[in-house]
């Protein structure tokens, strides 16, 4: 599931995230599970009103590793 950021460089954070959805560029988002669901829950919402599909990572720091980022990551997406 994760494996997918090897071959793809992905934007990483809820402000750079929401842009690439908003926009049009995102093709799968990716949603920490021990994130704050304050932060996670709009923006998996906002995922589903755009036709992103949303899958769920185990932890923060499992997805900030799997983008290759040294801190935890609540969200991230794979763009066109």
């Amino acid at each position: 599931m994760l494996t997918e950021f090897a071959s793809a460089k992905p934007i990483v954070g809820l402000k750079q995230s929401k842009k690439a959805v908003l926009g049009g560029l995102a093709i799968k988002a990716f949603v920490a599970e021990d994130a704050d669901p304050g932060v996670t829950e709009p923006f998996a919402r906002l995922c589903e009103e755009n036709g992103v599909p949303v899958v769920y990572a185990d932890s923060m720091e499992e997805l900030g590793r799997a983008c290759k980022i040294n801190v935890g990551a609540a969200v991230a997406v794979l763009a066109k």
